[in-house]
């Protein structure tokens, strides 16, 4: 698994550069993308169709004369959350009103399927799913284009990113080398406490070097308690994705990203941490 990650970060992060460097239109469609993706995987693990697939079901796999990969056997509601997702990104970029009213149509629009299914019993969880979904990928996700949109917002992305990898990455690294004590091993039994702290640490430390590397030269005392909370936020955003999964039945949400499962798996703590960074630098800093 390592070697895959190592390929993986060689060919992901130049990629990752370049986009938050392009920002505009490239950087909400690229991110919309992902995020559609992200939330595909999500609804194919929480609220997957049944296996006689109809239209009303299962439209693509009734559609379909090949049969297709789980990312594609959704639910409706499943599609409409997804198609959410990505128009709350297209909706950041335009501006805050587009935004919200998106969000208000992405909890009304299921109850119209939902009365028209007609179908009482399931239509609390259904609806549930869907929203959830929404608002844990689509909205967390595209606080990414808000922070983009900031003054210096290339550096504010950067540094949330990045001090998110450096905390995922030092502790895995920390755990593997050292972990002995389990974190909550009902959740995530591969998590231990050593890791953890070890990524609160680096990631604490990688945020601080992140700050005078970029430039944005924030004071010391409005930069200490962000650094405490980015890595703790990102820890936070990991367990939170290790409770859906586990509440799901499955290992990883996708394997689309070699070593690291699929498209959620690797922004589970970003989304977590992307609020924090935006709320704290419009709040706080600027």
């Amino acid at each position: 698994m390592l070697p895959q990650r190592v390929a993986t970060a060689i060919i992901g992060v130049p990629a990752i550069l370049a986009v938050i460097w392009a920002g505009g239109a490239w950087f909400s469609v690229v991110l919309g993308v992902l995020l559609l993706i992200a939330a595909l995987e999500f609804y194919a693990a929480v609220a997957p169709p049944p296996t006689n697939a109809t239209l009303v079901e299962n439209p693509l796999a009734a559609i379909s004369p090949v049969r297709l990969p789980r990312l594609l056997n959704q639910r409706p509601l499943g599609l409409m959350g997804a198609a959410f997702v990505a128009l709350l990104v297209a909706a950041a970029h335009h501006g805050g009103d587009w935004w919200a009213g998106t969000l208000a149509l992405a909890a009304v629009l299921p109850f119209l399927w939902l009365i028209l299914r007609g179908d009482g019993e399931r239509a609390l969880p259904d609806w549930l799913h869907t929203v959830g979904g929404v608002l844990y990928i689509g909205w967390l996700g595209s606080h990414l284009v808000l922070l983009r949109q900031l003054d210096n917002g290339q550096d504010w992305v950067y540094l949330a990113v990045f001090a998110t990898f450096a905390n995922d990455t030092s502790a895995y690294f920390v755990g593997r080398a050292i972990g002995r004590t389990k974190l909550i091993s009902r959740i995530s039994p591969g998590k231990t406490v050593e890791g953890s702290l070890g990524g609160i640490l680096f990631g604490a430390l990688g945020l601080v070097l992140l700050n005078y590397a970029l430039g944005l030269r924030v004071d010391a005392w409005p930069l200490i308690p962000l650094a405490v909370l980015v890595p703790v936020a990102a820890q936070l955003g990991d367990l939170a994705e290790s409770l859906v999964k586990r509440g799901a039945g499955v290992k990883d949400a996708g394997a689309l990203i070699p070593g690291h499962g699929g498209i959620l798996d690797r922004l589970d703590s970003v989304l977590f941490v992307v609020p924090v960074v935006y709320y704290y630098a419009l709040w706080v800093i600027l």
